[in-house]
């Protein structure tokens, strides 16, 4: 849970960019891979990442853009990353206007009332979680995996 506001933003300025490290590492032909067939897909996890960072910034009161849950997953990667950038960016920018007593507010959550740092300490995690889905299918696609957490086979 985040007390200070500093906190998140430092924790989610290196998420964020970690998670566009692995959204630039997929191509067009590769947005299809999944682990098996009829599971979720390159395409479908990083747009799952631009839409759960909207949701999760909408229950914690923050004003971003959101896709909606009908907007088809697009054609392309460089469509994801712009998308992803572009709410990742409105979240920092939204957050800056917090104080660490908003944090410690309760809002509402998934599962009921929940303190707003507690939520978005999820987010990072949720979007974490997400991330080293896509490595493994990466790597899986035989494209290269980026060092978001550390080195990688392709790194050394």
């Amino acid at each position: 849970m985040y007390r200070l506001v500093d906190d998140f933003l430092n924790d989610w300025t290196a998420a964020s960019q970690g998670t566009i490290q692995v959204l630039k590492a997929v191509t067009d032909d590769k947005l299809g891979q999944s682990i098996v067939e009829g599971h979720s897909t390159l395409g479908w996890l990083g747009w799952h990442l631009v839409g759960a960072a909207g949701y999760f910034s909408y229950l914690a009161g923050l004003k971003v853009p959101m896709i909606r849950q009908e907007d088809p997953i697009p054609a392309t990667a460089a469509e994801i990353v712009a998308a992803y950038e572009k709410i990742a960016n409105s979240i920092k920018e939204e957050a800056v206007k917090l104080s660490d007593e908003d944090l410690v507010e309760e809002v509402k959550g998934f599962a009921g009332p929940t303190q707003r740092g507690a939520l978005l300490r999820v987010l990072i995690d949720h979007q974490t979680h997400h991330r080293g889905q896509m490595t493994v299918l990466l790597r899986q696609a035989g494209l290269p995996v980026p060092g978001v957490m550390g080195p990688t086979k392709e790194m050394q």
